[in-house]
């Protein structure tokens, strides 16, 4: 298919105005928030050595992903050598929240509710886990012991500053498991060879008795992540500026043709999938409602297509049945190589799809071939850093396709 050409930008500030209020918010929040973060992190290394869990709870479409996205980071560590960490993501399609937790929850355990202050459900099943014994932790106004709340009032913004924030939870907890002797009922081991570890974390050979170091350092480390993540948004947006604006075009074409945007990944991929789909049909800002489908959404398709055909196929095969002329296909992809989400934008391709894709390292095979009209590219190799910074690309994305420029 011939990519579409971009209109031209008559608001050429408005990417810098999205970008502008991430940096700005980001500072201000790891600036303020950065020690309890890492001390956080140690009581979440506490509790799992106990033998606790973590829960995420949400009630919100929005909210599920992000349910969806800490259950799989902690489960599927990305980084090679770290341990997979139990955590469960519950949400709404499972009943009400809280009875879901009467039935799980332990006094060990980690809560983390997501958009309490908008969710009667969210909040009683974080007052029923703080009963319980739990650690409980929000990123909005509730009951919850620890409440991290983004400085800002536009959903979108703050749910970007809670995946950073889990994401960094999620790294650090690891360096806690370096030194056993700082953990709670874990006896002293005076020192801890941190081997190949030290070149990425030289405090992990620091003296296991001396907690405050190692939290000053934890500390440091926060910092230097929430920067390198701004960092990375500002050269995915601004590197990315004209696939966006042209994105943006090709898609609003789409919806105002009838038009049906099919949005698809793996892993912690899929749960933006979940999210850009979330954002189209109910748009946190109040915008316009638009048709779209996860393509990772339902288990029984995609065990049936992996199970008969191959994991390569899961994508694809529901374009095969789902796609029309003239719809969206949107694949994410870090490495920008997965097989199934290259089959699914080959696929589209021969059915005429517009297809955009949102992909981290060089761009892949994805960008290499050409495989996708529009490539947004996050150039790291550091996975969490380019999911965070694919998040705030489709939601600029989004809110250029409303704008009068796109």
């Amino acid at each position: 298919m011939t990519p579409s050409v971009a209109t031209p930008d008559t608001h050429p500030s408005r990417l810098d105005a999205l970008l502008a209020a991430r940096t700005d918010a980001s500072e201000r929040f790891f600036d303020a928030e950065a020690e309890r973060i890492g001390r956080l992190c140690h009581l979440l290394a506490e509790r799992f050595a106990r033998g606790g869990r973590l829960l995420a709870v949400g009630e919100s479409s929005q909210a599920r992903s992000d349910v969806r996205h800490v259950a799989v980071e902690f489960v599927h560590p990305v980084i090679v050598g770290k341990r997979a960490l139990p955590a469960i993501g519950i949400a709404p399609d499972g009943g009400s929240l809280a009875l879901q937790l009467d039935l799980l929850v332990g006094p060990d355990d980690i809560v983390v509710g997501f958009e309490p202050d908008v969710s009667v459900d969210t909040e009683g099943a974080l007052r029923l886990a703080r009963e319980r014994g739990c650690l409980t932790l929000a990123f909005a106004p509730s009951d919850a012991e620890w409440v991290l709340r983004p400085p800002t009032d536009d959903p979108v913004l703050a749910q970007e500053l809670a995946e950073t924030t889990y994401h960094l939870l999620w790294e650090l907890v690891h360096v806690f498991f370096e030194h056993k002797g700082l953990l709670e009922g874990r006896a002293i081991r005076p020192v801890h060879d941190a081997g190949d570890s030290a070149f990425l974390y030289p405090f992990l050979a620091e003296t296991e008795h001396d907690l405050d170091a190692v939290l000053a350092d934890v500390v440091r480390s926060v910092l230097m992540k929430a920067a390198d993540a701004t960092e990375l948004r500002r050269s995915t947006l601004s590197g990315s500026r004209d696939e966006l604006h042209a994105a943006a075009h090709s898609l609003r074409q789409a919806f105002e043709s009838g038009g049906t945007l099919h949005a698809f990944g793996n892993g912690g991929s899929a749960t933006d999938a979940m999210d850009l789909v979330a954002d189209v049909r109910h748009p946190p800002n109040g915008t316009r409602r638009r048709p779209a489908l996860d393509l990772t959404e339902d288990s029984a398709i995609l065990t049936a297509l992996a199970n008969d055909i191959g994991p390569q196929a899961v994508f694809s095969r529901q374009l095969i049945a789902y796609a029309r002329s003239g719809d969206v296909a949107v694949g994410f992809s870090t490495s920008g190589s997965s097989e199934n989400v290259v089959e699914a934008l080959r696929e589209a391709r021969r059915r005429e799809l517009v297809t955009i894709a949102f992909v981290g390292y060089d761009g892949g095979r994805i960008a290499t071939d050409g495989l996708a009209d529009h490539v947004v590219i996050s150039p790291s190799e550091h996975i969490p850093r380019i999911q965070e910074a694919q998040a705030s690309a489709y939601h600029a994305l989004l809110e250029l396709e409303q704008a009068p420029s796109a």
